[in-house]
């Protein structure tokens, strides 16, 4: 049995401007290296669309918080460094990965790991598996500083970091990759 610890993960949140599909307004990367959540990157980017209002609602980041930000194609270099990982973690993953492959082209994305599907096999039984529902039953947002705000690119990838060092505990990788089939009702809509 392999040690989950053995991999580097990159835990990775975007916003989008609501449109569909959705394009990029805010991405944040975190890496978990040993075990370990390192430090936040985050970048915030003109999308080629404006923000919608329904996403202006969910995130708060409205079209005046983006006119000075550069567009993604000035910050695309950070962004494949933050993301060089044996493994990508996301909650509720396919929409961040759909995002983030659309902006990359040709980037080759590493395995994923989806802490949605996770809590869903690891914790049965909770009424819901929304990330802040799991957030609030763990206290997975404890000691975050008072500008973090869920909805937020930076603090949903924090939480689901530290989701994800919950679930792993002292589970192997192999029951990490142990993924049932099927899917559950309360995924996140990729409306956002």
């Amino acid at each position: 049995m392999t040690h989950w610890t053995s991999l580097n993960y990159v835990v990775v949140d975007v916003e989008g401007n609501g449109h569909q599909p959705p394009d990029l307004v805010e991405l944040a990367a975190v890496p978990i290296v040993d075990g370990i959540i390192g430090e936040p990157k985050t970048w915030l980017v003109k999308p080629d669309q404006p923000i919608t209002g329904f996403a202006k609602r969910i995130h708060g980041i409205s079209n005046d918080d983006v006119l000075a930000a550069p567009l993604f194609a000035y910050v695309e270099a950070d962004v494949l460094k933050a993301l060089d990982a044996s493994a990508l973690i996301g909650h509720n993953a396919h929409v961040d990965v759909g995002v983030i492959q659309r902006k990359l082209g040709d980037w080759e994305c590493p395995e994923v790991f989806d802490t949605l599907k996770l809590a869903r096999r690891l914790l049965p039984g909770l009424p819901s598996y929304k990330l802040s529902a799991l957030v609030e039953k763990y206290e997975l947002a404890s000691g975050l500083d008072g500008e973090e705000k869920p909805h937020r690119a930076k603090y949903d990838a924090i939480v689901t970091a530290r989701l994800f060092v919950l679930l792993a505990g002292r589970r192997s990788l192999e029951e990490l990759r142990d993924l049932p089939a099927g899917g559950g009702s309360d995924e996140e809509p990729a409306l956002f």
